[in-house]
């Protein structure tokens, strides 16, 4: 059974190496032709229907880029598609949320302390609400919203805010952060799948045909991968989130996940404009300090329940099974004895704000609610607790063994 456990988490992690690598390959592309886009120079001599060209070097050889802004009079035989980078990331995202947000949703996902929920449902708020915000912007850019990007723009601002806030009434820090983060890369997604790639496909299959592509086409395509770029620079912050409990385990975490939605414009506005005229705006940068001060001091703000609170409340089903098998006594001990200078609601640690992770090894609930990452961090391997911290006795790692195996079956 604990083969089972460790082959699982190495699975988790392949998959988030591949979200990692196709995720690099997306932003890459993305920022890459949003920059060329964005420094295409009119020249004379160029071909019908160019709107402008670049000179790059790179690795020892020039390149010379045309844009058309349809389509070039004939279709090149040879056409890369990008494509696969968006839609493999997403995929390997959503695998990933399954496997640690679902499977281990008593843990990682539903917060008792917040509402009262059972796993199935909290699954299908999970997956049923990545589709909510594709749906309400979609409508949006295909109304007259469309022909105003800036108030477009405003307006799904409100709707990740209004998500941010939702998502935090009912998941766990780390999970309200991760849901938005890929709430919004589901939109990013989607106007890669059912938009920029439907639309290009027009223009293609026009060219083909021997008709004149219509320019909305690219016009449309242009506009969602504008939103895209805007977009990227929060998500790859809320994908690391998860690491940091001084963005998730606050009060006002909503807020912080709010906040960076706008240092990513201002972020991208710098350097889009840079790459237009060759000189950024530098007032961007001073307002993206000031947000990330406000950031820094919400995150100051206690998001985690109270020793006494947490002693109140009943354990869960899962909670449960841990806490009444034998060896859990001797387990519990060891766990607190090693773990709990750093994993408390108030560490001791030196300079220590905020518990690991957010992982709290307090109560008994504590305790038995972390019993596999427990099990994996400080049983199989030793990577819990540091070394230079605390160096833990061969039979308390033995206890936390016994203790897992007895209550899995193993």
């Amino acid at each position: 059974m604990y083969d089972l456990a460790i082959l699982w988490d190495w699975a988790a992690f392949a998959v988030r190496w591949l979200h990692v690598i196709t995720a690099m390959a997306w932003i890459g592309a993305s920022f890459y032709f949003i920059a060329l886009d964005l420094m295409l120079k009119p020249a004379p001599n160029l071909p019908d229907g160019a709107h402008g060209e670049e000179w790059e070097v790179h690795g020892g050889g020039f390149y010379h880029t045309v844009k058309y802004l349809v389509a070039p009079a004939e279709m090149p035989e040879h056409l890369t598609w990008h494509k696969w980078q968006s839609y493999t990331t997403w995929l390997s995202g959503v695998a990933l949320l399954m496997m640690v947000y679902w499977v281990g949703g008593e843990l990682f996902l539903l917060d008792p302390t917040k509402v009262d929920l059972a796993l199935w449902q909290g699954v299908l708020i999970s997956g049923g609400s990545l589709t909510i915000g594709w749906i309400l912007y979609d409508l949006m850019c295909k109304s007259k919203l469309g022909e105003t990007p800036t108030v477009l723009m405003l307006l799904l601002f409100v709707i990740l805010v209004a998500m941010a806030w939702g998502y935090n009434q009912i998941f766990t820090g780390r999970a309200a952060l991760l849901h938005l983060g890929a709430f919004t890369a589901t939109i990013m997604t989607a106007n890669v799948f059912f938009q920029i790639m439907p639309n290009q496909r027009i223009v293609v299959a026009d060219l083909k045909a021997g008709r004149k592509p219509d320019a909305k086409y690219g016009k449309i395509a242009k506009l969602r991968s504008t939103h895209n770029n805007y977009l990227t620079l929060p998500v790859v912050f809320l994908m690391l989130s998860n690491h940091y409990p001084l963005a998730f385990a606050t009060e006002y975490s909503w807020i912080i996940a709010s906040l960076i939605f706008l240092t990513g414009v201002t972020i991208r506005h710098y350097f889009n404009t840079m790459h237009k005229t060759g000189k950024g705006p530098h007032w961007t940068w001073a307002v993206t300090v000031v947000i990330m001060i406000v950031i820094a001091w919400l995150s100051t703000v206690p998001g985690i329940d109270s020793y006494e609170e947490a002693e109140a409340r009943d354990l869960t089903p899962m909670e449960q099974k841990f806490a009444s098998v034998d060896g859990f006594e001797d387990a519990y001990y060891a766990v607190t004895g090693n773990c709990s200078m750093c994993h408390a609601r108030e560490p001791s640690w030196d300079g220590m704000l905020w518990p690991p992770k957010g992982v709290v090894l307090e109560t008994e609930a504590d305790v038995a609610r972390h019993a596999k990452q427990i099990y994996l961090q400080a049983g199989r391997s030793h990577a819990m607790p540091p070394p230079n911290a605390i160096e833990m006795d061969p039979q308390d790692r033995g206890l936390i063994i016994a203790w897992y195996q007895q209550a899995t079956g193993a």
